[in-house]
């Protein structure tokens, strides 16, 4: 079998436009222009800040059996997510060995004959990306050299995470955050269930601050805003959450805060944490009516909705909402320096029937709704750091989260 081999770079220096930014950055204040702007300063962040992280890539049941896949981008990079025929999940580089051609051009399938063959000169790679056969090579050639390069791969709770750090981030926080609140919503047994994804002219960052904070929510999501606490300001979440709690407790239901946010991971851990909060009255789920869309998952199976939700987070792009019906997998995909994707994936319990149990539509209403409100005032966002004029402006008490992730940011690029 084809062992991975580590994916390294070449070392690189801080370049005079990082430079300059981190010399203009401010505490307290939103991050200077050149960081949303500038190419050099993208390629480092992909390098250093996403690339060397753990990012989630989706979930197992989307490679449920030997020889399916789905393919993934981030940072100009292409990754074949497949399952082997020893029941392996792996990353596979989607590129030949032979001259660098893309292999794989679909989004997801199934591996004829479980191989991936090479469009250009048909050499052929196995799902664990052992090379099978390469055309009219001479005899001397050693096909044991040339499998596809693959990233280091995990699962967590059901979760596909990769990383193409040669050295990757331990995953202690992950499995603590996972194991305290991702376990009770019954990811590791989940079922795929839709996947969305939308392109946003905007630079990475801008996607994920908006993600960190809802003092935007108010202005720009109403009908998130009337369904779930978190987007009023924090003095007036108590009650709500107060009411969860208990609920919770009543319920048997174990889910407890972990205090290992992003800016605090240990050194050589990558970062993770939850975040409960509750919805409002009259609402037990992100949906339309506020009524279910989908049965109960995890621990919630017999018992019933405790009226919150969970955010958690892993690393610098991977963010998941949960609440007792059914998860969303948030991944944020920079792209190029001014053009993100975000995928949205949905999960419901393994036993639940489409048409039967679920409709698609009621199921992705709330976030794709609100998904879409997001493109337009991200790329709004971009559109004013654009000018020659735009400076910093201070962040509020409701961007505290915004604060610290671009503080973290700020913290791991100062060190290149």
């Amino acid at each position: 079998m084809t062992m991975t081999k580590p994916l390294k770079f070449s070392k690189s220096l801080k370049s005079d436009a990082l430079q300059k930014a981190l010399a203009e950055y401010r505490p307290g204040l939103a991050l200077p222009r050149a960081f949303y702007k500038d190419p050099d300063i993208f390629q480092l962040d992909m390098r250093h800040h996403v690339l060397a992280h753990w990012h989630c890539a989706g979930h197992v049941s989307m490679v449920k059996n030997p020889g399916d896949f789905f393919t993934i981008e981030i940072g100009g990079e292409s990754i074949i997510i497949t399952r082997g025929s020893d029941n392996e999940v792996r990353g596979l580089l989607n590129m030949c060995r032979h001259r660098g051609s893309r292999v794989c051009n679909k989004s997801e399938g199934h591996a004829k004959n479980g191989n991936f063959v090479c469009p250009y000169h048909a050499w052929t790679y196995d799902c664990s990306g052992e090379l099978q056969r390469a055309r009219l090579m001479p005899a001397d050639f050693k096909k044991s050299d040339y499998g596809l390069l693959q990233v280091q791969t995990r699962v967590a709770e059901g979760m596909i995470f990769i990383t193409f750090a040669e050295n990757p981030l331990g995953f202690k926080h992950i499995d603590e955050t996972f194991s305290k609140s991702a376990k009770v919503y019954g990811w590791a047994t989940a079922k795929f269930a839709a996947r969305r994804t939308y392109v946003i002219e905007a630079n990475w960052k801008l996607v994920e601050e908006n993600y960190q904070e809802c003092y935007h929510c108010g202005p720009a999501h109403q009908e998130y805003s009337l369904r779930h606490t978190f987007a009023k300001p924090q003095a007036e979440r108590v009650p709500g959450d107060t009411a969860m709690c208990a609920r919770d407790e009543a319920l048997g239901i174990p889910l407890g805060d972990v205090d290992a946010a992003n800016e605090v991971a240990e050194p050589g851990q990558e970062g993770a944490d939850c975040v409960r909060s509750a919805m409002t009255n009259g609402y037990v789920t992100g949906s339309r009516d506020g009524k279910p869309v989908a049965p109960l998952m995890g621990d919630f199976k017999g018992k019933d909705y405790d009226g919150g939700f969970s955010f958690i987070d892993v690393g610098p792009t991977a963010n998941f909402v949960a609440y007792p019906d059914y998860t969303l997998i948030y991944r944020t995909v920079p792209l190029t320096v001014d053009k993100t994707i975000f995928e949205l994936i949905w999960l419901v319990d393994e036993h639940a029937e489409e048409g039967k149990d679920y409709k698609v539509d009621d199921l992705i209403w709330m976030w794709d709704y609100t998904s879409i409100e997001d493109k337009g005032i991200i790329e709004m966002n971009q559109a004013g750091v654009n000018s020659a004029f735009y400076e910093p402006g201070p962040y509020t008490p409701m961007e505290v989260d915004a604060q610290r992730y671009t503080q973290y940011y700020i913290d791991t690029m100062s060190k290149l």
